[in-house]
């Protein structure tokens, strides 16, 4: 039996793979906080669900959790519901955007490349680089709303120095 490599079944059989791996992989990780801060082990999936499945895909994988069900709760946000960890807010709702914009990017970017390893990873560095931008610009409208600061150097430190 041959399959459609572009079904909506195996899309969302796949997408749903990659969510339970983004919920899952940090609870490995979890046990050493600073392998799991240094690691983003939720982030890997999310760039995989967008290069395989493209940017619509990823960027529903990255935000709505699960696909289908209507309980619009972001990956990160439902982790942290469920398992305590990351922080609800402002950590886990600055990651949905984050992780929503690498699922997007990752996708888009990947299908409009030329499928070669330069081209993979200048893909990969451009989607890091915009989801860490979008993580920036969502916490410090949060820092904003909350009466909080959010320096630079607290984006720095948090998109590229502990990452």
């Amino acid at each position: 039996m041959k399959m459609n490599p572009h079904s909506t079944t195996r899309s969302l059989v796949l997408a749903a793979l990659f969510l339970a791996l983004a919920f899952v992989l940090p609870m490995i990780t979890g046990h050493v906080p600073q392998v799991g801060n240094m690691l983003c082990p939720m982030h890997f999936p999310i760039l995989l669900c967008g290069f395989v499945l493209g940017g619509p895909w990823g960027l529903a994988v990255g935000f709505i959790a699960p696909l289908g069900a209507g309980v619009g709760l972001a990956a990160p946000l439902l982790r942290s519901l469920l398992a305590g960890r990351p922080e609800f807010f402002p950590t886990a709702f600055s990651m949905a955007f984050e992780l929503a914009a690498y699922g997007l990017v990752s996708g888009v970017l990947w299908h409009k490349v030329k499928h070669t390893v330069p081209m993979m990873y200048a893909s990969l560095v451009t989607t890091m680089v915009a989801g860490r931008l979008v993580w920036g610009a969502v916490r410090f409208v949060l820092a904003g709303l909350t009466g909080s600061s959010f320096p630079f150097s607290a984006f720095l430190s948090g998109a590229l120095l502990t990452a």
